[in-house]
């Protein structure tokens, strides 16, 4: 199948589980009342979903992974070239799986590198749109780990979107707010059940729950918690135990250097900066309401 095929057919069966997972979390949510339009929302759908991941595919497939095809021999390495297409997939969701529960447990486990993941901690309100909310230098990382091999290995071209699509579906599925149970199936496949605890503000989860796909590797290394009951239903249940920034370019300079996100608004220009969006949004609402037509009262009296 040519390539663009491909890429149609992962597109479109992305839109239609978006769609669902959106009317799932409405129809059978795992917390009741979050808006769709929750607190950071714009920030993790315009900076990280769009803009952040448009840029990164092309730092890391053209400025990291086609040099390293161009520069070295890697027909020796190419082991996957004739496997069918759906063992190459499956290879490498294994494979990438097992590095990503190690990378996720020793980011938990070491203070430096929890700095470029505790973003992905960081929303109070967890739906299938908080799992995007991650630092730039933990998706280079990861996703170059993840696609590298697939591309030097010598997998079909087709790997690259079904994988990404599997990528895509899996994460919308275990952060988003719904209600499931997948049985026996549970101890395999990750779910939502398990993963929502990974991102309650609870000491006992910190350094549990690490599956990302298959829930296995969790029961396999010990580092499975499922009580059985949901998390707390209050803001301090979950995210992160400290103040963390709200604006996506402070959110990366807070791993850095940390401060006080509200002490700086004594600075003009900081202050200027922070309420850009929320002030641009009022005034396109303001826009909004005054170019529509007022309705006047219209009295009607019955005929003689």
């Amino acid at each position: 199948m040519p390539q663009e095929d491909v890429l149609r057919i992962t597109t479109a069966i992305l839109i239609g589980w978006i769609a669902i997972i959106v009317i799932w979390e409405r129809v059978a949510p795992y917390r009741k009342g979050l808006s769709l339009f929750r607190e950071g929302f714009w920030v993790d759908l315009v900076w990280y979903t769009l803009i952040q991941s448009y840029v990164l595919k092309i730092l890391i497939f053209d400025y990291i992974i086609a040099p390293l095809q161009t520069r070295f021999d890697w027909s020796d390495w190419q082991f996957v070239r004739d496997w069918p297409i759906w063992v190459q997939v499956l290879f490498f969701l294994f494979t990438h799986d097992l590095y990503i529960y190690l990378f996720h447990r020793w980011q938990h486990a070491n203070p430096w590198l929890w700095r470029t993941h505790e973003a992905h901690h960081s929303n109070k309100e967890v739906d299938f749109l908080a799992g995007s909310r991650s630092h730039v230098l933990e998706i280079i990382i990861n996703q170059t780990i993840e696609f590298a091999p697939i591309l030097l290995l010598g997998a079909d071209p087709a790997v690259v979107p079904i994988k990404a699509l599997l990528d895509a579906m899996f994460g919308m599925f275990i952060h988003a707010n719904i209600r499931v149970n997948l049985g026996p199936l549970k101890y395999i496949i990750n779910t939502p059940n398990l993963h929502l605890w990974h991102h309650a503000n609870y000491r006992e989860v910190f350094h549990a729950n690490f599956s990302t796909k298959f829930s296995f590797f969790d029961y396999l290394f010990g580092t499975v918690y499922d009580p059985g009951h949901a998390p707390g239903d209050k803001p301090e249940n979950w995210g992160l135990y400290y103040d963390f920034p709200k604006d996506y370019f402070l959110q990366h300079a807070f791993s850095v250097r940390r401060f006080d996100e509200r002490a700086l608004l004594r600075y003009r220009w900081f202050s200027r900066y922070y309420y850009l969006r929320p002030n641009l949004l009022r005034w396109l609402s303001r826009r909004k309401s005054n170019s529509q037509p007022s309705q006047e009262r219209v009295d009607t009296y019955p005929a003689d």
